[in-house]
């Protein structure tokens, strides 16, 4: 005759199972939203119509048109940070903070140098192609400006898509938890007939 199952341990495990299953397809509904959003910026890059920067948010309508724009560098204010040129060589690019109407932020990337100290610009106007920086956007300058190389071109491709990975592992990992406890009442049942066996009679 069957053992009746530890009923609150047993509850929680399927809870837990049902929750990593749960996150796994959250996973793969994530992925599928994912590549309508790399395929809406693929098409971006084709199109030539320019919009208005600044862009209030993260910008995520607007990520990789083409935009100009007036920029007002607030002195002092400038970002060097790791990244490549148009040759794929590393180095610095160097953004410049711009006064913009409404207070938005305005970040402007000049361009590429190997140096990590900014250039002198005193702003002007720059056209480009609007990327990500954080949770904010910046304008990629194209051409470069100040004597700096060219940037690499904002690329949507760079943008991580490993939601079916996440998926696998969540649908692994519920798998791993019911084997895990199916092999411990395996052995408390084992335990439990070792202990009926050896009991003595009456």
């Amino acid at each position: 005759m069957m053992r009746r199952l530890p009923i609150v341990p047993t509850v929680i495990v399927l809870l837990a199972v049902a929750t990593m299953i749960g996150l796994g397809f959250w996973q793969l509904q994530r992925k599928g939203q994912k590549e309508h959003l790399l395929a809406r910026y693929a098409a971006a890059l084709t199109d030539p119509a320019p919009v208005a920067f600044p862009v209030a948010g993260d910008g995520t309508a607007v990520l990789y048109r083409r935009a100009a724009f007036d920029c007002r560098v607030e002195p002092g204010l400038w970002d060097s940070v790791a990244g490549r040129n148009a040759a794929g060589e590393g180095g610095y690019v160097h953004i410049a903070h711009c006064q913009a109407p409404g207070g938005l932020p305005a970040l402007v990337q000049l361009g590429w140098s190997p140096d990590p100290h900014p250039p002198q610009w005193d702003g002007g106007r720059v056209s480009g192609r609007i990327a990500p920086f954080h949770k904010i956007t910046r304008l990629v300058a194209d051409p470069p400006l100040a004597g700096l190389a060219a940037n690499a071109a904002p690329d949507p491709s760079d943008i991580p898509n490993n939601h079916l990975a996440y998926a696998v592992q969540w649908f692994l990992f519920a798998g791993v938890a019911l084997v895990i406890y199916a092999l411990a009442l395996r052995r408390r049942a084992k335990g439990a007939a070792a202990v009926v066996t050896s009991a003595p009679s009456r």
